[in-house]
């Protein structure tokens, strides 16, 4: 039988239960053998942000996904220096599991601008894409919030848009909460992750 593998990159400043639910989720509904997380040293579509350290972000993503069944995290975009393009770790992959089914999980948000990614539509022919709804963004309004190039990739049977329970937490609103001193709300991060991220005071 041919092994399913998922693919989910990412910042994770700091991860979160927004990214790990919709993931396990989308892992079952899909039938992936497991999901590989990818903390980016260098995000590209992020240039000159600040981040927490790369090694540390990666840590933080291997505390959370200790106890979560099928899912896993790659040093692989931990390219510090430069920045980590989808594109090249798809080819990756490709490479190193030829006979496997690669799924490239994003998000709404993240699919809507597909088309400014680096050789996108070599992603498309590389790797199906498994589309994670969003707070903000609702499988009900794919159509109207899509560039006509992307109506045509979701109409290929490329992508599969999965029906997960979206999560209402972000990044950005726990570093918020964390550079004030205040604890993130119960059940927004894993316990090892906030113990971790107190150790080192990294916000």
């Amino acid at each position: 039988m041919t092994r399913k593998i998922g693919l989910f990159g990412g910042c994770f400043d700091p991860i979160h239960y927004g990214h790990i639910r919709p993931v396990q989720e989308a892992r079952q509904l899909l039938g992936l053998d497991r999901v590989l997380f990818l903390p980016t040293a260098v995000p590209p579509h992020k240039p000159g942000r600040l981040l927490a350290p790369a090694l540390a972000r990666y840590a933080m993503v291997e505390l959370a996904l200790l106890e979560e069944e099928g899912l896993f995290v790659s040093t692989f975009e931990l390219t510090v220096g430069r920045p980590a393009f989808t594109i090249d770790t798809l080819e990756h992959f490709r490479a190193a599991e030829p006979q496997a089914s690669l799924y490239l999980l994003v998000g709404g948000d993240s699919f809507s601008d597909l088309t400014t990614w680096r050789r996108w539509r070599e992603i498309v022919e590389l790797a199906r894409l498994a589309v994670l709804v969003r707070p903000s963004w609702r499988s009900e309004d794919i159509h109207q919030s899509l560039p006509p190039e992307l109506i045509e990739v979701v109409t290929s049977k490329r992508v599969e848009i999965v029906s997960n329970q979206p999560v209402g937490v972000s990044s950005t609103e726990v570093r918020k909460l964390l550079v004030a001193g205040e604890a993130p709300p119960g059940g927004a991060i894993p316990a090892l992750v906030l113990e971790y991220i107190r150790k080192y005071s990294l916000y």
